[in-house]
């Protein structure tokens, strides 16, 4: 069994075209990605997807670097193609625009899935104002008593009938972008067609739901801090300035 951690790392992004080879602090971002990733502990493998050769030579002397098709529908198809994961591999899907992703949660998903029989992993973290509780831009999650997922939403949830949400209750979770993914799951789930669910709020962790998978959930601190625009990498670049990272 192999621990693999793949970056999808694809040129056309909609709002920020070529963002992975943005400069931040004279670096290409997706070589911060990759430097924070090779820093996780359980990591056997690091692969940058990509559709686009000048991604790849830009990291090709740090990990591996798989050529996927840029048609292909979503980054979890390109991390399957990656992969190629036999079926008790574990595979870490790995957002390719935030170079300061936390190396111990990539080792946190890898324990939790190498350790219990679980489909999926992912992470969340608390939920701390209001406006992001409202914001459809901001998924939430709700858990079981053992750090499950029930169920992922655009919409404030768990719902307060009765007046305003109380942050402070500990039911509010927002839904950070990494997963880990059991091999046989991943290639089953990239064969099965969108549900109505995914369709309608645009989440794909719920075709996950939908088929019966059993998702844990890690708790972080961590914000999740990612570039999506070029003001989000100005502002990035200065948080690396001050974490004192250059």
């Amino acid at each position: 069994m192999q621990t693999i951690g793949v970056i999808p790392s694809r040129w056309g992004s909609t709002r920020f075209p070529g963002k992975s080879l943005f400069p931040l602090c004279g670096k290409p971002l997706v070589r911060w990605v990759v430097e924070a990733v090779k820093r996780a502990r359980t990591l056997d493998r690091v692969i940058v997807a990509t559709d686009d050769e000048r991604i790849a030579k830009a990291v090709d002397d740090l990990c591996e670097t798989a050529m996927t098709d840029p048609d292909l529908p979503s980054g979890t198809d390109r991390v399957a193609v990656a992969a190629k994961p036999e079926p008790d591999d574990v595979v870490i899907n790995i957002q390719g625009d935030e170079p300061l992703i936390s190396p111990a949660l990539i080792d946190a998903l890898a324990g939790r899935m190498r350790e219990q029989p679980f489909e999926m992993a992912t992470a969340v973290t608390p939920i701390r104002s209001m406006t992001d509780l409202q914001a459809r831009a901001v998924v939430k999650v709700v858990l079981t008593e053992n750090d499950e997922a029930l169920y992922f939403s655009r919409l404030p949830i768990p719902c307060r009938r009765d007046g305003e949400s109380d942050l402070a209750s500990g039911l509010y979770f927002r839904h950070l972008g990494i997963y880990a993914y059991r091999g046989a799951f991943l290639n089953r789930l990239v064969k099965t067609p969108p549900c109505l669910l995914e369709q309608t709020e645009k989440l794909e962790q719920l075709r996950a739901l939908y088929i019966g998978a059993k998702i844990a959930v890690i708790r972080t601190e961590e914000p999740g801090v990612g570039v999506d625009t070029p003001a989000d990498a100005a502002a990035m670049e200065k948080l690396l300035q001050e974490r004192g990272t250059v």
